[in-house]
């Protein structure tokens, strides 16, 4: 019998999912990540996962499956691998994926060693995304439903972590998933879906970074897109790229933030028109069906979480570094945050934005 852990986070997804490993014959160990940092305000809403109250609610669906749960103190990797970096990103002026960098250093690795370590031949997660053997290389598809899939924020998997990972929850829908909890009378089955960040208590980022990382937080010059300095800044982890409200500037008409220049430490700000662009350069590359692409290749590009994959080119400038020119001009591309290419269902791959451009 095959033994597997599950992650589990205390939600819907997860219990079914380790309901869903048992039926299927599996030998399941359940696995809960202590990760919150000794922060004062470490959060315990129901709506974030690893929160205390998610420990306690995936130690009381274990209890029901009957099958052993463990929690393992992840608070150092954590702090290393995902807060301190999304801390670095925002000081330099770009915005970071936190749930990404999770997935490829917490979950999928520092977790996933822990299950190794006890004897398990695969990890699980509660993830909508499929994962298939195609070709003797494990390619990475989006899940069944187009509402919930989550293959964006997975696209950071290697060869080995596919080859050991299950999500069992790839052929349904998060209805069938409720309904489901509901009838294995899991108290949970009507428990809100995790929100924004789970380390943020509030879900107030800068809240957050100057409470806890006043040092990042430089007051600085706004200026216009010609050089003209209109305003001063409060921070640059206090921008992001495509921002309206909040600025304290009144110009006569609409204003967004199209830049921010951590160089000179300046928000850059002007007419909607500037925040679009024609295309991204993208670093930190992870391609999944194949080691890397030779040529000029179409896919669809998605270039944040909540956003649709759209037409797009992409080519490689050298070894680390890819192209990405899209077929219209995008809005708000932002450097920090993933961009992710698919062809249809399948999953190609992805990296991080580096930056955006405009073609002459």
């Amino acid at each position: 019998m095959k033994k597997v852990m599950i992650a589990m986070s205390g939600g819907v997804d997860s219990s079914v999912a380790a309901a869903l490993l048992k039926e299927e014959g599996y030998e399941v160990i359940g696995g809960t990540m202590h990760i919150f940092p000794d922060y004062e305000e470490a959060t315990d809403r129901e709506d974030h996962c690893c929160s205390y109250s998610a420990v306690r609610d995936a130690k009381r669906v274990a209890q029901k499956l009957e099958i052993p749960h463990f929690v393992f103190n992840l608070q150092e990797e954590f702090q290393d691998k995902v807060i301190d970096y999304f801390v670095d990103e925002y000081s330099q002026g770009r915005t970071p994926n936190p749930c990404v960098m999770c997935n490829k250093e917490i979950k999928f690795a520092a977790l996933h060693r822990k299950a190794i370590e006890i004897g398990c031949d695969y990890i699980a997660s509660g993830h909508y995304a499929k994962i298939e053997n195609e070709n003797g290389r494990y390619i990475l598809k989006k899940g069944l439903d187009d509402n919930k899939d989550q293959s964006y924020m997975l696209y950071v998997l290697n060869q080995e972590q596919l080859s050991q990972t299950l999500f069992p929850l790839s052929e349904y829908t998060k209805e069938e998933i409720r309904a489901k909890a509901k009838d294995l009378g899991f108290e949970i089955h009507n428990k809100a879906e995790s929100q924004e960040i789970c380390f943020v208590p509030d879900d107030d980022y800068v809240r957050f970074l100057d409470s806890n990382y006043p040092e990042i937080s430089k007051e600085g010059p706004i200026l216009d897109s010609t050089g003209n300095q209109v305003g001063t800044h409060k921070g640059l982890s206090h921008y992001t790229i495509g921002q309206r409200r909040g600025l304290g500037i009144s110009m006569g008409y609409p204003i967004y933030v199209t830049d921010l220049d951590h160089e000179n430490n300046a928000v850059i700000v002007g007419e909607d028109e500037l925040v679009f662009s024609d295309g991204l350069i993208a670093e930190d590359l992870n391609f999944i069906p194949f080691k890397d692409i030779d040529g000029r290749m179409e896919v669809e590009a998605q270039i944040r979480y909540n956003s649709f994959p759209v037409k797009a080119y992409i080519e490689k400038l050298n070894p680390d570094e890819l192209k990405v020119e899209f077929e219209k001009a995008q809005r708000a591309i932002t450097p920090g945050q993933s961009v992710v290419f698919y062809l249809d269902d399948l999953v190609l791959g992805g990296g991080i934005i580096k930056k955006s451009f405009k073609n002459s």
